[in-house]
């Protein structure tokens, strides 16, 4: 891994769930309809620690789901040699609910719609709110984020990688050089 950047750090990430949390909070005046949908895998992490950091501000028990994409991908034969899919894990109902979806980079676009695709399947919300930690530019589909943590314009050559400790073993957000990997396949 060829780190040419760390875009955040473990207290900047606290710091940008805490910022994400009250943004949220604020945008929904409070949390009576708000409902969390974390991607999986990281955004499942992060939107953990936003429930979290939610209870914290607002005294409230803020329902999450997690939503694996893997099918809904307009990718899904194409580009995805082995697939892996796992299970989307999702117990209350969403329609009329506020629902945050939330990822932990944003890039193209694909995987949201796909994501929307899938929410739509589910129920009908009264709203999708997306909520990102790293917004990296270079989309293909018409998507914005609701809630960004971060903006990071990046090169074609460049990859935002997010470590998460449950997952990773520590906090952290760095830009890739991926020049290099590109070249070797």
């Amino acid at each position: 891994m060829d780190i040419k950047a760390i875009i955040i750090d473990e207290i900047g990430l606290q710091r940008t769930i805490t910022r994400l949390s009250h943004e949220i909070l604020e945008r929904n005046k409070g949390s009576q309809n708000i409902v969390l949908v974390g991607m999986r895998t990281r955004g499942e992490f992060l939107a953990r620690r936003i429930q979290d950091k939610i209870r914290e501000i607002d005294k409230s028990e803020i329902p999450l789901g997690v939503l694996d994409v893997t099918l809904y991908r307009d990718d899904f034969r194409t580009r995805l040699k082995q697939p892996e899919v796992s299970v989307t894990d999702i117990s209350f109902d969403l329609t009329e609910k506020d629902i945050v979806l939330i990822d932990d980079v944003l890039y193209t676009g694909r995987t949201v719609r796909a994501a929307l695709d899938a929410l739509m399947d589910l129920g009908r919300p009264n709203t999708i709110q997306f909520c990102v930690l790293v917004d990296r530019g270079h989309r293909e589909m018409p998507i914005v984020a609701d809630f960004v943590g971060k903006n990071i314009p990046t090169s074609i050559n460049e990859e935002v990688k997010v470590r998460l400790k449950e997952i990773d073993s520590e906090d952290a957000v760095y830009l890739i050089d991926i020049t290099n990997i590109n070249t070797e396949n």
